[in-house]
């Protein structure tokens, strides 16, 4: 096996990053005009690298998938973002917010990478609140905090329920002046569909025109993926529908290694399955969570309405079981615990399939007034996706699909193992282990946007002669004809099965067997399944319309073909962790009170995934993980 190299400097990890900046090689800025960089995506991490790299003088061209980058799926993130300020001088640092972030993602992230995070995060505050924005702030002007899962502290920054909008549009608007200014080109509804290499190393990429169905090839010195995450392999999730894994999955191909790819975080606070026509999952903020009570009926089958059941006739469940934390306790416990009271027959209203989040105290509490300030535009939501009225009746929530902790494996310098390709955000594995905290996506993705890939990328490019490509060279060729090769295969089939009906009943089979629990003999079913279901993709797929024009069956079909492939191997990864840890808790590894028991023996390390061909076994990697400066524990939140 190969030895993944993380390229950790060394020394005291509080002075890592400092250190490791001041021996970098730079790039002069006369020089980095002659640089031209790609970025793909541009959600919170795409877009604060390319307004980053285009205010430092390199030559950016960003591609997105929607008609506009505000599109980007950030905007869909409620309730904050975390930074270790300390303004409540309630115990926070930035070695708090390390210790949460390591033992909140059950001690399978990398120390250094964590730390830096840690670090930058106060950064992030700052910067945002210098471009306006509106962050929300206490009665006499300072910024606010509120609680966030995982945490005793209160560290999370939030704009109402409107957290990622507001971030986003601070980052869209700090790329859109580097575009007036022309040293980012923007280039919109374009899918990315291959990463093209010359002589190992990252050079460009082969997009198709979502207008005009047209294959376009660009270049670049390096290239910079922020593309998401890819939790719509489950089909019902709290994604939007464009949000895919096909970038990362054709980097993927070839050459970048996938880790941990079973690493998925089920989120607790989502609104329950209504039907079967539902095409996504309506995310309820966890912030709720701060003055919202969970609880179920103690009796099963308890079908009155809850304000019929009295105080000592309700399970505040997550009180009890975790009573340092309560209510706050992570997503994938807290997930869990829901299931739990479920699977006992005490879930509620008509599904059965749901649990109660109340704010009857907090707003006896606080009056009406207060709660409608914090979460009103949060409860007009629920009201008008349920039609009940979230301030006289509790909301229904089950946990979904939400946020994937793994992605493309990425060294110190957020590269991966293709030198040149670096990858951001939600769509590298680096920073949140096996469960990732509330709030601590936006962090990530702005950290790695803003703070630490304008560092990283004029190292490589300064330590790397750049020989210039033209898109004429035959290694665009090849990649141009492998995209349409594939178009034209999908278009070919002409089968009586639409898209969506696949990529349902894939979505039900990852549920079933590698969702919130995973098991052995169900992993293995989904082994025999996957398999089929992806040949009967192939041979009765019905593909409408024209390939050569506006056509989302044929962009659905592509990143339903990627995700049939990705879910195998989620599946390969989960049978071979043989332990549970945060979100990936299989039933055989628990401790007696029904929490995930790890395997630290043999199971700490970073699983990291090659691909070897089209039908062939890919090679499981590790990249072993050490705990220096915070001791290896049983998680606990009791």
């Amino acid at each position: 096996m190969s030895k993944l190299d993380s390229q950790t400097p060394g020394g005291p990890i509080e002075s890592m990053w400092d250190d490791h900046k001041f021996h970098m090689k730079l790039v002069n800025p006369a020089n980095k005009r002659k640089h031209n960089i790609i970025v793909v995506g541009t959600g919170l991490a795409g877009a604060s690298a390319a307004a980053a790299l285009g205010e430092m003088g390199y030559n950016v061209k960003a591609f997105c998938v929607h008609e506009s980058p505000r599109r980007a799926h950030s905007v869909a993130a409620q309730g904050g973002i975390n930074a270790a300020k300390n303004y409540k001088n309630d115990g926070d640092s930035v070695n708090r917010l390390f210790y949460d972030t390591i033992k909140g993602g059950d001690f399978r992230a990398r120390e250094a990478n964590v730390y830096r995070l840690a670090q930058v995060s106060a950064n992030i505050i700052d910067h945002c609140v210098a471009q306006g924005v509106p962050l929300a702030r206490e009665y006499g002007g300072l910024l606010s905090n509120r609680s966030f899962g995982g945490a005793q502290v209160s560290r999370t920054f939030y704009a109402r329920g409107q957290t990622g909008q507001q971030l986003l549009i601070g980052a869209y608007q700090a790329m859109m002046r580097q575009v007036d200014k022309k040293q980012v080109t923007l280039f919109t509804r374009r899918e990315m569909l291959d990463l093209v290499l010359v002589n190992g190393q990252a050079k460009g990429i082969v997009v198709r025109n979502l207008l005009t169905g047209a294959i376009e090839s660009y270049e670049a010195d390096a290239v910079v993926m922020a593309t998401g995450g890819y939790s719509n392999v489950f089909f019902l999730s709290t994604n939007a529908m464009a949000c895919a894994v096909t970038a990362a999955w054709k980097a993927h191909k070839r050459g970048a290694f996938f880790a941990n790819p079973c690493y998925t975080q089920i989120h607790p606070t989502c609104i329950p399955v209504a039907g079967d026509m539902q095409s996504k999952l309506t995310l309820m903020s966890e912030s709720l969570r701060n003055d919202g009570r969970v609880w179920v009926p103690k009796m099963q089958g308890d079908k009155r309405h809850p304000s019929q059941i009295p105080e000592n006739e309700r399970d505040y469940y997550l009180e009890r079981v975790y009573p340092s934390f309560g209510n706050l306790a992570p997503r994938d416990v807290s997930s869990r615990q829901a299931k739990y009271r479920v699977d006992e027959g005490r879930g509620v209203g008509p599904s059965g399939v749901a649990v109660y989040l109340d704010f009857k105290d907090a707003i006896n509490r606080l009056g009406k007034a207060a709660i409608s300030e914090k979460y009103g535009n949060l409860f007009e939501m629920y009201e008008k996706i349920t039609g009940e009225n979230p301030y006289e009746m509790p909301m229904r929530i089950y946990p979904a699909p939400h946020y994937t902790m793994g992605g493309l494996w990425v060294d110190y310098n957020l590269m991966s193992t293709i030198p040149g390709l670096f990858v951001l955000g939600e769509a590298n594995f680096s920073d949140h282990g096996a469960n990732r905290l509330g709030a601590s996506a936006l962090m990530q993705g702005l950290a790695d946007g803003y703070f630490v890939i304008p560092y990283t990328i004029g190292n490589y490019l300064a330590n790397h002669k750049t020989e210039k490509i033209s898109t004429t060279h035959d290694s665009f060729k090849e990649a141009e004809n492998r995209a349409k090769s594939e178009i034209s295969k999908l278009m070919a089939v002409k089968g009586s099965r639409t898209v969506d009906s696949f990529h349902k009943e894939l979505g039900r089979i990852m549920w079933e067997y590698c969702g919130m629990s995973r098991n052995k003999d169900g992993l293995a079913k989904a082994l025999q399944q996957i398999p089929k279901l992806k040949e009967q993709f192939w041979n009765d797929v019905k593909v409408p319309g024209d390939a050569n024009y506006v056509n989302p069956e044929l962009e659905k079909a592509g990143r339903v073909a990627d995700f049939l492939e990705l879910g195998e191997l989620m599946c390969h990864d989960a049978l071979e962790r043989q332990e549970s840890c945060g979100g990936h808790f299989r039933d055989e590894f628990q401790t007696p009170d029904g929490e995930a028991k790890r395997d630290d023996e043999n199971f700490c390390h970073v699983a990291a995934w090659e691909w070897n061909g089209e039908g062939k076994k890919q090679t499981r990697h590790k990249e072993e993980l050490k705990f220096e400066n915070i001791k290896l524990a049983q998680r606990s939140y009791k």
